[in-house]
């Protein structure tokens, strides 16, 4: 996004986070960012340290460094390009919320609601929209009677079953189970993400997905043309094929469906979005069985890579990467 951005219209300031939560300015240099699988990049502490506006009557940021604090300029919006907890979840658009800042994506509610996997289903469940089947474990049941969740899981679900963190992204904590002795392992890999867990049945489908673009206020939401992922040597589209361009993982764009399957698909992934109360952006993850469109997650800060679905659907439904940041952009501060 860096590389892709129009800096004839924006002037950006690249705030970084470290991994023990420190907000830094870093340098405006997309290269020190590239995916590389050998060597993920990292945000270093190069020892600046962001302030953020004191109160909601500035929008002013301001930089300490090198022992003298200075001007950023005044902030028009925060573009929160970060996945998983204290990022997508809720807690970053709530500060931001408090000092009155606009930002892109989802509010507090919505990106909540869509980080969490439980309730992403429960609410979409009271939606009419189809969900796989699930049980949500908690740790302290797990660690007070295991025996309980092994015969409950059995009895209600089938295999092969995915287990997973009930709040976490982009795959991380996910394992795909086959036999119910490999459930020990597969909850305690999820529970060293979260304290909740999710046991799902695996649906039989083709995996597809949609991009979903809020409107400006009185505007309609819209849906994209649809991707597919075709795994063909590995288990599930997991970290490495998202992020690192792993083998084994085909994405198509567009999806080979019918004018039909894709109007449904598009009406479920803008219903779904509505009903979390999305604003911004989404994607929207299927599953076409024999029975019909089954969702499996909603995303509200998809991946935005150059090999992620997101922006791959947009291109193909006409909207170029730099202009889908444009209208993200201007969609936010038409909301704000």
């Amino acid at each position: 996004m860096l590389a892709a951005i129009d800096r004839e219209k924006y002037d950006v300031i690249p705030v970084g986070i470290t991994a023990d939560g420190v907000f830094t300015l870093q340098p405006d240099d997309a290269a020190l960012f590239a995916l590389n699988a050998d060597d993920l990049p990292t945000v270093h502490d190069n020892g600046t340290r962001i302030h953020w506006p004191e109160s909601a009557t500035t929008r002013e940021l301001t930089v300490t460094e090198h022992g003298e604090t200075r001007s950023l300029g005044d902030v028009d919006i925060v573009f929160p390009i970060l996945h998983g907890p204290w990022g997508e979840d809720g807690t970053i658009q709530g500060m931001l919320e408090l000092v009155d800042l606009p930002y892109v994506g989802s509010g507090v509610l919505a990106s909540s609601l869509g980080m969490d996997k439980h309730f992403t289903k429960t609410v979409l469940q009271q939606a009419g929209i189809p969900v796989a089947p699930w049980r949500t474990v908690t740790a302290y049941e797990w660690r007070t009677d295991p025996a309980a969740v092994r015969s409950a899981a059995s009895a209600e679900l089938r295999l092969p079953a995915f287990v997973k963190p009930a709040r976490a992204g982009s795959s991380v904590g996910v394992s795909k189970i086959t036999d119910w002795a490999e459930l020990d392992a597969a909850v305690e890999t999820a529970l060293a993400e979260d304290d909740r867990v999710l046991i799902e049945t695996g649906v039989v489908g083709r995996e597809v997905e949609i991009a979903v673009l809020g409107g400006r206020p009185g505007e309609a939401t819209r849906a994209s043309v649809a991707g597919e992922i075709v795994i063909s040597g590995r288990d599930f589209y997991d970290f490495a094929a998202k992020y690192l361009d792993a083998p084994g993982i085909d994405l198509v764009c567009p999806a080979d469906l019918s004018p039909e399957e894709l109007a449904t698909m598009q009406r479920l992934a803008v219903t779904a979005f509505d009903a979390i109360g999305g604003e911004g952006l989404a994607r929207v993850d299927f599953f076409l069985t024999a029975d019909g469109f089954v969702i499996n997650e909603i995303n509200t800060m998809p991946g935005f890579t150059p090999i992620s679905m997101f922006p791959r659907c947009w291109q193909e439904s006409g909207l170029s990467y730099p202009a889908l940041i444009d209208e993200l952009i201007t969609v936010a501060l038409a909301r704000a």
